[in-house]
């Protein structure tokens, strides 16, 4: 098993502990699954994760608050046994986020599916013209009467194609920029919206584009207020961002973890190739920036648990760090793995391959660094 002795550390309660040690003994026994279809890989995931009790974690009824420590626990946990199984949990959060913080009490009707592990959700923002920058947003949603219709694309929709709901964001025009684009509710089987291509990548996920054609949805479809969609997503992501920090920090000690049990029993010369203080340097650097990240994702995670109202430095700093620190510590486990390192079906492959994205999507590397300087300057 991983390091464990981070739990020690006073951002935690006794809860988180006990959380913990469950989606450890979970994680053993389940995991990791069949990656061949993933489709069905993702719904079996989706289906067991909440059979276990553990997507209930994934949002907020009304009248409670989504637990950030919970959330990067459980992710931290599953992305070192199974970067797929994070996924499946990680999408059924973000996808139903604007709809823990905002949603009313009809909108919660999916979450309570969603939570049970009974319905899998999407979350519709990326756009052919507008990745990070949300506000460039070209899907249009015009009032009409009983409700709004919809006509655009998304893409690169995680869960898209096996998801039963959706929270898409589109232009509603109350302002220009980011001050006129609204929220919605949308159901898989509309009709109007297909799917337009799904989407191979390096790491299997269910990715795809979705297509709108005059979609029609009715007015209590709305989440939150109309023009307020771009600070409902930016919300969302204020919980979520330090959680990908903690999915990579999982990827991060599950290479280290390979790692030294290759450099321990692979011989050079007559001796471990763990002897060598070449190799005790890689390893110590590796566990160096694995520490940071941690605590850089749990400081995040437990100022919003304290009741801040945005962490929107902290999440970034988080998932920044931790993403490209796990990056550096992966390519170092591959490295010290010589030429099984890149051999297909070993995890450290594996691992290189699952962590590349998570420095890009909830907003790239980049844009983190623009957040962090945005707070700087004012």
């Amino acid at each position: 098993m991983s390091d464990q002795s981070f739990l020690d550390w006073p951002f935690f309660e006794p809860r988180h502990r006990e959380l913990a040690a469950a989606v450890e003994a979970w994680a053993t026994a389940h995991l990791p699954v069949d990656h061949r279809d993933v489709d069905a890989a993702c719904k079996a995931l989706v289906r067991d994760l909440g059979g276990a009790g553990f997507l209930r974690h994934s949002g907020a009824s009304a009248g409670e608050v989504l637990d950030v420590r919970t959330l990067c626990l459980i992710r931290e946990t599953l992305a070192r046994h199974d970067a797929l199984a994070d996924f499946a949990f990680a999408m059924q959060g973000l996808g139903m986020g604007a709809v823990s913080l905002f949603g009313t009490d009809a909108q919660r009707d999916w979450l309570t599916r969603t939570r049970a592990g009974t319905a899998i959700a999407g979350f519709a923002l990326t756009e052919p013209g507008s990745g990070s920058d949300v506000a460039n947003t070209a899907t249009l949603a015009e009032k009409v009467e009983g409700g709004w219709r919809l006509t655009g694309e998304k893409t690169y929709i995680s869960n898209g194609g096996i998801a039963d709901i959706y929270v898409i964001f589109a232009r509603t025009g109350e302002a220009p920029g980011a001050r006129g684009i609204s929220a919605f509710l949308m159901p898989a089987d509309v009709a109007g919206l297909t799917v337009a291509e799904r989407i191979e990548v390096m790491a299997p996920h269910p990715l795809a584009t979705l297509r709108l054609d005059a979609v029609h949805l009715p007015e209590t479809a709305l989440i939150g207020k109309a023009g307020e969609g771009f600070k409902l997503a930016m919300a969302v992501l204020d919980v979520f961002r330090s959680t990908v920090g903690a999915a990579a920090l999982g990827m991060a000690r599950r290479a280290l973890d390979e790692a030294l049990a290759r450099t321990k029993t692979r011989q050079i010369q007559g001796a471990p190739l763990s002897a060598l203080q070449l190799v005790q340097g890689h390893l110590a650097d590796m566990a160096l920036k694995i520490d940071a990240a941690a605590l850089l994702v749990y400081r995040a995670a437990w100022t919003k648990d304290q009741g801040a109202g945005r962490v929107s430095r902290e999440a970034a700093m988080a998932k920044l760090y931790a993403t490209e620190a796990a990056q550096e510590v992966i390519d170092a486990a591959v490295q010290l793995h010589g030429g099984d390192g890149v051999r297909h079906g070993v995890k450290v492959e594996e691992l290189y391959r699952e962590i590349r994205a998570l420095r890009i999507y909830e907003g790239a590397s980049d844009v983190q660094r623009m957040v962090i300087a945005r707070h700087l300057l004012t």
